[in-house]
This record gives C-alpha cells, structure tokens and sequence, in this order.
C-alpha cells in the first residue's frame, strides 16, 4: 500500500512550506520526504509534460469571520492567476458555524463566485443551512434556508458557477447541487452529504428536541439521492474503463479530531457502505474530498483494519479509496491544487498546498 502523499505539506517550488495551526511536529518531520517522493512520481512518469495532464483546485470551510471575508476576494484573485487551472471545487461551508445565515451573505458570496474566471463547482455544507436553526445564525428554519441556498446558487441547473461549464446534475429529483462531470479518464462527482448528522440533528432553538418528520424526510431523500449519484459515478467509470473516480463531499465522515459518537454520524452508514461496495467493484483509484474538520489529511479510512469499518457496521474493505480533507476556518491558510497526472504516473491525482499571499 503506498501512503507517500500523506500529510503532504508541499507547496509551489519557490514557496515556503507554511504549518497551519494544529499541525504537529510529527507530521512536519514527514514534509521533505513526502513532497519528493510525490513530485518525482509526478515529474519522472512518462509523458507527464505533454497536453492533456491538468489540474483542478480544491477549497472549503471559507470564508469564516470577518478577516477572512475581507480577504476572500484577494484569494480569488490568487485562484484565478494560478497558472493551468481548469477548475475549482468548494466543498462547502461558506461561512462559519455562529454567525447569521441573511439573503445578503448569501449574494455576497455569489458574488465572489461569478468573479472565478474558471468554473466553480460548489456543494452545500451544514453551516449555510443545517445549523442555521441557532440563536446566533438568526433563527432560521433550515429548510427555509436549503430553498435560498439552492436558488442563490443553483439557478440554471446543469451549468457551473464562474465560467460556465456544462455538467449533468439531479436537478429532475430536485437536486440540482449533485452534479457530475469527467476529465480524461476521471469522473468526477459533488454529493450534498453534511455535517451535523446529514442535518439530522435537533433543531432546539426551534421548539424541536428531536428531529422533525420534515427534517427526516428531506435527509433520506439527499442521502438516497447521494448514493445513487455515487451509483452513477461507478457506472459511467466502469463502462468507460476510466482510471479513478473521485467524489466531492463536505461531511468528514471519518473525522480524526475528537472522539466520534454513533449519534454524530449514524446518517453516513448508507453512503459508507455504498462506498466500500462501489470502490471494490472498481479496478480504479477513488479519492474523496471533504472539508468539516477543517485540518488537512490525508488517509485511507476504510482500508483493512480501520476502526471504521466497525464503527459503520461495514463488511469488507475499500484498499483502494483514498481521502483528502481540505484545510478550513483557522487553518485555511492554503488552498490544495489537484494534479490529474497522465497514465504511467504512480498515482492518477497528486496535490500540493498553495498558502495563500495574504
């Protein structure tokens, strides 16, 4: 099993190496040894400078608070001027867990999105709908705000935000935030998973100290609909004899960073266990990209042995899925550019960490 691309804490070769907050000294330790060997599976595969070898970039969990407002628009820019970009991914969140879920912010962050000169792809994360039930998001009824989000960002069904791109989305079953795509040989996928338990969690603020019969509906409809979004994605891979699928999410289902409880993330098991049945029926890679946790990693949570498997009630394994989480809210001090490396390279996606100027 090859894990080299680990905690990869590379960024551009002229830029300094930058340790968001949070990570240790161990990790670090890993960084010289993990970007080179990660680079020159890249750079020595054959072929790897020729047409047809692009990059994409990955974003999430921002921006968060007011300083990171303020300087949105100037990593926009930075996004924008990165050279080869073919697109960008925000997995979600667009504002932080406290502060008020208004049509204003709203705009103002679609805004910022028609300023990306490439297309943006964006899927929904809890903080903009979910948990807009709290006192300090305004009180909202979060399905009132799913509306918003989906109309605010989802206008034309079927085309991206930014430059236009053309994509296949469910916006027929009424989820037009599921979209999906593919780039020589790699098929790409957004499925509106989140935080909060997929949004099952109680809305208190509300009278509610147990899911409404509202709320459980819309959650098994998405989630019914991310599974056969992940369905779909396998399907079109297989049938093309693609080299890897990868799946865009903003619910860290595997989360690293405190100890997880059934009721944190018993939603997830359909989704799972979709993936572990999917991948193993896949002779490909499969990388999934998520946000939530906010600390960058990179790992393989349902290989052999992973305490996750037991925790989902998962039989099998999935060898060859691999997860990323972006860096987010006080740690989003970098962006991750995404490499689709031509065949021959040891891996189909590479990836670096590009700090942001400022």
């Amino acid at each position: 099993m090859h894990f080299s691309r680990t905690h990869v804490l590379a960024v551009a070769a002229t830029a300094l190496v930058l340790l968001p907050a949070g990570v240790g000294a161990a990790q670090a330790a890993d960084t010289p040894a993990s970007t080179s060997a990660g680079a020159a599976a890249s750079a020595t595969a054959p072929g790897q400078q020729k047409d047809g070898h692009y990059s994409f970039a990955v974003i999430g969990d921002v921006p968060y608070g007011d300083a990171q407002v303020a300087a949105f628009p100037r990593w926009v820019d930075q996004i924008n001027a990165t050279p080869d970009l073919s697109f960008t991914i925000h997995v979600g969140d667009i504002k932080n867990g406290s502060s008020t879920c208004t049509n204003a912010y709203f705009s103002m962050i679609r805004t910022q999105f028609d300023r990306f000169t490439m297309p943006l792809v964006y899927t929904p994360g809890d903080n903009e709908w979910t948990d807009c039930h709290r006192t300090n998001n305004g009180t909202y009824n979060p399905l009132e705000r799913l509306s918003a989000v989906r109309s605010t960002f989802f206008p034309t069904p079927g085309h991206t935000l930014g430059a236009d791109m053309t994509v296949a989305s469910q916006a027929a079953a009424g989820f037009p935030e599921n979209v999906t795509f593919r780039r020589q040989g790699v098929d790409i996928a957004t499925l509106h998973v989140v935080g909060s338990n997929n949004g099952l969690l109680p809305w208190p603020e509300l009278g509610f100290t147990s899911p409404t019969a509202a709320q459980v509906a819309e959650e098994q409809a998405r989630m019914n609909n991310a599974v056969s979004q992940v369905r779909s994605a396998f399907a079109s891979a297989r049938q093309r004899h693609d080299r890897a699928v990868a799946l865009f999410v903003q619910a860290d289902m595997f989360d690293p960073t405190y100890d997880v409880t059934w009721a944190d993330n018993s939603a997830f098991q359909p989704l799972v266990r979709e993936l572990v049945a999917q991948s193993n029926a896949f002779d490909g890679e499969v990388y999934l990209f998520n946000g939530d946790s906010h600390l960058y990693n990179s790992d393989r949570p349902l290989a052999a042995g992973s305490k996750w498997l037991d925790f989902y009630g998962i039989r099998g394994s999935a060898e060859n899925l691999e997860r990323v989480t972006v860096d987010g809210s006080n740690n989003n001090k970098d962006y991750l550019v995404v490499t689709v490396d031509r065949p021959g390279a040891e891996h189909v996606l590479s990836w670096q960490r590009i700090p942001y100027a400022s």
